[in-house]
């Protein structure tokens, strides 16, 4: 099957790959538009956690103020692939942020948001992950990213957040698996 996708051909083919846990996602994309066609543009990969407690809150951290991205915001427990796969790397993160022990059988794709932040910038697919068990608590790992760690009712979220975390909350309330913002 061809890349139909207006993503960079690793990034198609990591969602082709997944296609049956998309639904209609790989159809519902436009193709790839003829003046982008000559051009290369890599895409950052970030993974994100969503995870709901036993009240189907959902967990969020309050950026540390001088953090590189989205100081003094609430976020998903998040990171960026590096050299290795996207369930790698959130099973990863979530040690090293929050001392939270994940088995990669208990992680399912749940939400795609593709993102630029600005025209021009450096777009970013956010891959969202819904944990279905874990172990521990979340506990603060890394107080220079990361103030604390909370459970949000998912109708009464805080703010402010970065923008992409809700839609993304929002996307999976609504039972949709893919959001573009900024394009």
């Amino acid at each position: 099957m061809k890349n139909p996708l207006r993503l960079s051909p690793m990034i198609g083919d990591l969602i082709l790959r997944h296609a049956d846990r998309l639904g209609g996602l790989v159809g519902a994309l436009s193709p790839v538009p003829e003046e982008s066609r000559n051009r290369t543009v890599l895409h950052v990969v970030g993974v994100h956690l969503y995870l709901e407690d036993d009240e189907e809150r959902v967990l969020l951290g309050l950026r540390h103020p001088d953090a590189k991205y989205a100081g003094r915001t609430w976020h998903f427990l998040a990171g960026h692939c590096e050299q290795e796969s996207a369930i790698s790397c959130l099973v990863r993160e979530a040690l090293e942020e929050a001392g939270l022990v994940i088995d990669p059988a208990d992680v399912e794709l749940v939400h795609v948001v593709h993102i630029v932040d600005a025209p021009g910038g450096q777009p970013r697919m956010q891959l969202v992950f819904r944990a279905h068990r874990w172990k521990g608590a979340p506990e603060l790992r890394e107080p220079d990213r990361c103030l604390t760690w909370q459970w949000w009712p998912k109708d009464d979220l805080p703010e402010p957040i970065v923008p992409y975390t809700r839609a993304a909350i929002t996307g999976i309330a609504d039972g949709r698996v893919y959001t573009e913002l900024g394009w």
